[in-house]
């Protein structure tokens, strides 16, 4: 049987080595009060996004730094609110793309895990929604640890873990915020949230995120990976439909005009506010992985704006070939949509179309390009702004980067 004290010890080191070392995880490690737990139930660690638990022969075996990497993985969970974004999802799938979206961010950060921690560079910079459809329905993998968020986890001793504490070996003595505090102190905490209130639980975490992200920044110790998934996490997304609506109305042109009046109107010329269509050039991806559904939303979307910013629209439709029936043109009044019959089905490849663009001599106010991204780019920038709408996670060379929720 491991000495409880000794282990406190250990975790205390390990929490105060990642505060010194990686303040951002530190900080949030130090919202979780440890819990030694019974092994009937806990086998390594759980949490249940008010306290860390840990199996003391378990943490006995860890090194340092392993102790470390399983102290940051439970804070992630719920710096992440995975407790609170499971929904419709089966519980172990969705607990297992939770422990790979958790680890790739640590192994980001170096951290080095037990042997059994799940990673899998495939899902490197994913969130647990992008990687639960592409795991298996029933997956192999096991968690390195027990996610005690929801009803489903009475099973696994969600509601148990708090009365096998009391064998006298479930905490320490030591104040609730250096990690310790016994049942009863835990339970009247001011921030204690029972698990029917998620909802306050996430907005203390999203807290506790916006600080320890803070925190970190103006001591210089938060790595860019961490600034991109706190950044996303934390600034407020915009849907593609409004950030479609923002790039369509920028390239609107009104601006003043030095024309010649009229002969009934005086001879001086004074600038007048003029109104001119606006050129768009609207490209489909019609590879084999865009749906022809996904297509049709997507140009609804495009002929509700173009009448508010008067535009022509130009449509182009290609695969790694141009649709040969192209392309087909739009008035500013004129609804737009999808043709009866579309070529396609092959691979990607963008540089057709920015090549007919060249070649008829164009210069478009916007080139709209509706895409998984996943294809033969350009080898340059062209001379006119381009807005890339993305189904998926691949990135773009160039151009504004729009993501389709």
């Amino acid at each position: 049987m491991n000495d409880i004290p000794a282990l406190e010890t250990k975790l205390a080191a390990a929490r105060t080595r990642l505060i010194l070392e990686k303040p951002f995880l530190g900080s949030l490690v130090m919202h979780l009060p440890l819990k030694a737990a019974n092994a009937k139930w806990c086998k390594t660690t759980a949490t249940d996004a008010k306290n860390f638990y840990y199996n003391p022969d378990y943490i006995g075996r860890l090194s340092l730094e392993q102790t470390q990497f399983v102290l940051a993985h439970e804070a992630m969970h719920c710096a992440l609110s995975h407790f609170a974004r499971r929904n419709h999802r089966q519980k172990h799938r969705w607990d297992v793309a939770c422990d790979y979206a958790v680890n790739m961010i640590l192994d980001d950060e170096r951290m080095h895990g037990p042997e059994h921690a799940l990673l899998n560079a495939a899902y490197r910079g994913l969130t647990a929604e992008e990687i639960y459809p592409v795991l298996h329905e029933d997956p192999p993998e096991e968690t390195m640890d027990q996610h005690l968020f929801d009803p489903a986890s009475d099973e696994q001793g969600g509601e148990g873990h708090t009365r096998d504490e009391g064998d006298g070996q479930g905490g320490s003595s030591s104040n609730e915020r250096e990690g310790g505090g016994g049942r009863s102190q835990a339970a009247r905490a001011p921030e204690d949230v029972a698990p029917s209130d998620p909802g306050r639980l996430d907005e203390q975490w999203k807290s506790r995120l916006a600080a320890a992200a803070q925190s970190a920044r103006q001591a210089g110790r938060l790595s860019p990976s961490l600034v991109r998934l706190v950044d996303h996490l934390l600034a407020p997304q915009l849907p593609w439909r409004a950030l479609l609506a923002r790039y369509m109305t920028s390239a609107a042109r009104d601006d003043y005009s030095w024309k010649q009046p009229s002969r009934r109107e005086s001879a001086a010329l004074m600038p007048r506010l003029s109104s001119q269509s606006v050129d768009v050039i609207v490209a489909l991806d019609t590879s084999g992985s865009v749906q022809e559904e996904e297509l049709r939303a997507f140009l609804a979307e495009i002929d509700a704006l173009k009448g508010q910013v008067r535009a022509a629209i130009t449509l182009h439709a290609c695969d790694e070939r141009l649709d040969a029936q192209g392309p087909w043109h739009f008035a500013a009044w004129e609804p737009v949509c999808l043709p009866e019959s579309l070529h396609g089905g092959g691979g990607t490849d963008f540089r057709p179309l920015f090549d007919w663009v060249e070649r008829e001599h164009l210069r478009p106010d916007l080139l709209l390009y509706f895409t998984d991204a996943q294809g033969h780019f350009p080898p340059g920038e062209p001379p006119y702004p381009v807005v890339w709408l993305v189904k998926g996670k691949a990135g773009v060379p160039f151009g504004a980067r729009v993501q389709l929720n």
